[in-house]
């Protein structure tokens, strides 16, 4: 099954991302938790959640993924700020469990100035801090860019984090195509090989999904912008060989490119077509 889907709004409750997902030919989406420039977020609304898990399961929906805040930093020299993250997260963690078994991502933060380790420290302390083991979701680092002081630049960065994790079983990767390349990682002229750097540094087990983005910026850049697929620096091509990949076909694809639902629809289309088995 290819479980493909965007980035919807959850102003309007789980049942409703779960129907407009349908609507433009997804089976699977992603949301943010609260305000992704802020910290409110809804009551959770035990009816739409009960609605939402049945609708879901009758149409064949695979693992949705939560968004943290990208106003969140684990890893900030600030302890006022690296505190609002860690109760932001908890938060998350409680909220995530009405809909279990699911997946939660987040950005690993950046050091401003103190350095990769200690970002690496920091933001490992505060998983060890909100992880359970009873809790159902998988927590996902993502992949960065590496603009300004960003961790989470390299496979051997995310590899620390998840070492110094002691739940480090309810820790995995969320890969996205824009900020690997950004970052330096050529999945257009190598996906192989950089699959095969992951399964070295990483192993593709910890590898759960995929956020599918094409860069305005050229290959090395490290900075980080989206752009609608095959209009960008990594191209359809590259796109194609993706979804393709023996080692990635079972993975649910996100899509967080520049457009509306009307937009993301055409791209879920064009995705499916050439999709191969």
């Amino acid at each position: 099954m290819f479980y493909l889907g965007c980035h919807l709004s959850a102003s309007k409750g789980f049942l409703h991302m779960a129907k407009e997902a349908v609507s433009i030919g997804a089976n699977t989406f992603q949301f943010f938790t609260r305000n992704p420039r802020g910290f409110a977020a809804k009551d959770i609304d035990e009816k739409d959640i009960a609605a939402f898990l049945e609708y879901t399961e009758e149409n064949g929906f695979g693992k949705i993924l939560a968004h943290a805040p990208y106003t969140l930093n684990p890893s900030s020299a600030d302890e006022k700020v690296r505190d609002l993250a860690l109760r932001i997260m908890q938060d998350d963690m409680l909220r995530m469990e009405y809909v279990p078994g699911n997946l939660y991502n987040f950005h690993p933060g950046s050091h401003v100035g103190q350095g990769a380790e200690k970002g690496i420290e920091l933001t490992a302390e505060l998983l060890n801090t909100i992880l359970t083991p009873e809790q159902s979701t998988i927590v996902l680092l993502e992949t960065m860019s590496g603009k300004g002081s960003e961790i989470g630049r390299s496979f051997e960065e995310l590899r620390e984090i998840i070492d110094k994790t002691n739940l480090s079983e309810k820790v995995g990767v969320c890969l996205d195509t824009c900020h690997v390349y950004d970052a330096g990682y050529d999945i257009v002229g190598n996906l192989d090989g950089v699959l095969d750097e992951f399964d070295r540094i990483i192993g593709l087990d910890k590898l759960y999904a995929i956020h599918m983005n094409d860069s305005k910026n050229p290959f090395e850049s490290h900075k980080d912008r989206h752009e609608k697929i095959g209009d960008g620096s990594i191209g359809l091509e590259a796109m194609k060989n993706i979804i393709n990949n023996p080692r990635l076909k079972h993975l649910p694809v996100f899509l967080e490119t520049p457009n509306e639902l009307d937009g993301y629809k055409a791209e879920i289309e064009l995705l499916r077509e050439n999709r191969e088995g």
